[in-house]
């Protein structure tokens, strides 16, 4: 017994040592990502996204590129605003301009990811494909919507309403939850041809053809059905929902595929 003693001793000490490197390596890798997530820089576009071609559809400062809905001129009255690098929908102040934020622009084929946060029990959406005139009063009469939700809202236990789906069409591809309040999802949306995907937090989500039969039947037997312009448009305008709660958005990027 007593032969092995040196052995074991320097086993012991061998496995101590490994254990406070692994410790070691495990803390330092921690302490680099919090000190990378501390220090990460938003709303700017890295060397290699320009070469890619990206561009911000938020510069971090101002509503530049973006109005509200049908209405302009009354963008600086509006509940949306820039606070602290991020877009932000004051939705519960009564005073301010009630009304959907859509782009300056018409998109097609595109790839667009940001990062978003709902307040508590908050209830929103991303519209695509909107189209902008006299003859429609919102941008849910012809954008199909990718839903925003924050985790304790009702609407999370109901397939069709969840987080990143197409909302009242069809559910989740892939079961994934929404962050909750306080916490930045990431949410990408791909657009090619009239064909759409979304992800949320990595997962996709949806996935649809706007020129497919599949589509129009889908359209027909769902709550849609008497909007005869929804979901016909394979280009058009992106718009952030006011639904009556408060919403952020911040490292808005998109390039055209």
């Amino acid at each position: 017994m007593l032969r092995n003693f040196p052995f074991m001793l320097l086993l012991c000490l061998f496995i101590s040592v490994s254990c406070k490197d692994e410790k070691k390596k495990n803390f330092e890798l921690k302490r680099s990502k919090e000190l990378a997530a501390k220090n990460k820089v938003h709303n700017q576009l890295l060397a290699i996204e320009k070469e890619q071609g990206w561009k911000l559809l938020f510069d971090g400062e101002t509503l530049n590129g973006w109005h509200l809905f049908n209405n302009p001129d009354s963008t600086q009255l509006s509940a949306w605003e820039v606070r602290d690098g991020f877009i932000f929908c004051n939705a519960t102040d009564e005073s301010r301009v009630y009304g959907d934020l859509v782009t300056d622009t018409d998109y097609e084929n595109y790839e667009l990811v940001f990062e978003w946060q709902m307040g508590l029990r908050g209830n929103g959406g991303v519209f695509v494909n909107v189209q902008e005139t006299p003859q429609f009063k919102t941008t849910y009469e012809t954008g199909p919507e990718y839903q925003l939700l924050e985790p304790s809202h009702m609407d999370t236990k109901t397939p069709l309403k969840r987080p990143g789906c197409l909302w009242g069409l069809a559910p989740q591809i892939t079961e994934v939850e929404a962050n909750p309040v306080g916490q930045w999802n990431q949410t990408k949306i791909v657009q090619q041809d009239g064909k759409i995907t979304f992800y949320l937090n990595g997962k996709k989500t949806a996935e649809a053809d706007f020129n497919s039969p599949e589509w129009s039947k889908l359209v027909a037997q769902s709550n849609f059905k008497d909007r005869p312009h929804f979901g016909k448009a394979t280009k058009g305008k992106i718009a952030l929902q006011n639904w009556y709660f408060e919403s952020k958005f911040r490292n808005m990027k998109l390039r055209e595929l």
